[in-house]
């Protein structure tokens, strides 16, 4: 089956007994083994896969409740900690670790009868780009294999591209779902800050990170949203979901009623010219169907890249400090001593970038540096979120490229590590403020990909998703 049906579509045929669980994830397998040139995935969990089928395929006849996602395959990136499966995070000081417990994300998923089929390639620690920081391998982009798929959910966003999969989970840090969503051409969706649980995802920076869909239309998104949004008492910062829940097929709304804000400091110089006139042709259209729109300044926005580029690398550098070789991963054997056993597992281990970040983080939070960096990007970070804040009471949405680029050629930045930070220079703002965030394919430019961005305001995500909806049918 490629061009699988809606995501509640599969669910229904399975729990009517047209479809066979077990048939979709053969299905899906196919797909991987048939477009296995692509390196989307890092290991395959076939055989939980198939027990989970049957006996989803033995609920179903024997008339019990098979649940939302019945039969549904998917794809976890491999920072999600899920059984059938080594969880690596793509770095080889995680090669050789099994997760004992499973991800809630993942958990949620399951309880509704969806069936994880393999974990997807991404950067290692989700510190990236591109997904060419994997220690083991490129994912390449669907539309041309010479060029990147974005990062880091690079490999989860090829996946569904690629029709591999229905829907794929991904993290985003700094926009490491949306600009991978971007460059293939799919929809990718960032939640409020704490709207869905992090427990059981390998932590990158634990005041940014968050977990979302990466789906072909906004209907997958808003259904698989809807299940796995909500408090978690496995995670402290998590929050509410709306009373209403997330699915779209009560949702009616029109583009007319809406205000939107073309961000300025998005559409200026930096631009590729092609990305500029996919988006302004986007916004004409929006305005066609007569929505209100005109243009809106956040003045601190040029700043959110060094801000985040401060923030991130501080908690990168707090968070990778458990990996030492002692309790779990990679173990040098060669080491004689605990502080060579600490440095060799870790010189090892450790990829070039995960260094960099170590290194960065170690060094704005040091004596001496903590109030010059540190301090000064928490105080800019918070005058970005009142930026954000004076700009939804005026109105609906904010909207602006993805990216300042389409997907780049694979080695194009990797020894550049400003010009490849510079990649996510219009997603890191919404994860140092926490709103929600989506792309949705806008068109193409040179037969690539262009993502359009919608930002909402805090826990605003049923309403974002509702104007993304009448802006995905328009478009």
């Amino acid at each position: 089956m490629s061009n699988w049906p809606a995501i509640s579509d599969i669910a229904k045929q399975v729990k009517s007994g047209k479809l066979k669980a077990s048939d979709l994830v053969e299905t899906a397998l196919k797909n991987l083994e048939a477009k296995q040139e692509y390196q989307t995935v890092i290991e395959i969990t076939a055989e939980r896969a198939r027990e989970r089928a049957s006996k989803s395929d033995a609920l179903v006849a024997q008339g019990g409740e098979a649940g939302r996602l019945a039969g549904v395959p998917f794809i976890a990136k491999d920072n999600f900690l899920a059984y059938g499966a080594k969880t690596t995070a793509s770095s080889n000081i995680l090669k050789p670790f099994e997760a004992p417990y499973q991800a809630t994300a993942i958990e949620r998923l399951e309880a509704e009868g969806a069936i994880l089929i393999a974990k997807s390639n991404l950067d290692a620690f989700a510190h990236g780009s591109s997904t060419e920081n994997s220690d083991f391998f490129v994912t390449k982009n669907p539309h041309d294999k010479t060029r990147v798929p974005g990062g880091s959910s690079g490999g989860s966003a090829a996946a569904v591209a690629l029709d591999i999969v229905p829907f794929a989970l991904g993290t985003d840090t700094g926009g490491s779902i949306r600009q991978p969503a971007g460059f293939c051409g799919v929809v990718g969706y960032k939640p409020t800050y704490g709207l869905v649980s992090r427990s059981g995802v390998i932590a990158m920076a634990s005041s940014t990170d968050v977990i979302g869909p990466i789906t072909r239309n906004l209907d997958d998104t808003a259904a698989i949203l809807d299940i796995i949004a909500g408090r978690d008492e496995l995670d402290s910062t998590t929050i509410e979901k709306d009373s209403k829940g997330y699915q779209l097929s009560t949702s009616s709304y029109q583009l007319n009623a809406a205000k939107i804000g073309i961000i300025r400091e998005y559409m200026a110089e930096g631009l590729e010219l092609g990305v500029k006139q996919v988006i302004d042709g986007a916004v004409n259209k929006l305005k066609s169907a007569g929505a209100e729109i005109s243009e809106v300044s956040l003045p601190s926005l040029p700043l959110a890249l060094a801000v985040y580029y401060i923030v991130c690398p501080a908690e990168v550098s707090s968070n990778l400090a458990r990996y030492d070789g002692q309790r779990y991963g990679y173990s040098e054997q060669s080491a004689t001593d605990l502080l060579s056993s600490y440095e060799l597992s870790r010189e090892k281990g450790f990829g070039a970038e995960a260094k960099r970040r170590i290194m960065i983080g170690t060094y704005v939070l040091s004596s001496g540096y903590y109030d010059a960096y540190y301090k000064k990007a928490q105080t800019v970070r918070t005058k970005i979120i009142s930026e954000f804040a004076d700009a939804f009471e005026k109105y609906d949405v904010l909207v602006g490229p993805t990216s300042p680029t389409t997907a780049f050629k694979i080695g194009e930045k990797v020894n550049d590590p400003l010009s490849m930070y510079l990649s996510d220079i219009m997603t890191v703002a919404a994860n140092m403020s926490g709103n929600p965030a989506i792309s949705i394919p806008a068109g193409l430019s040179s037969e690539l990909p262009v993502g359009l961005q919608l930002i909402g305001p805090m826990k605003g995500d049923r309403k974002l998703l509702e104007i993304t909806k009448a802006c995905e049918e328009l478009l």
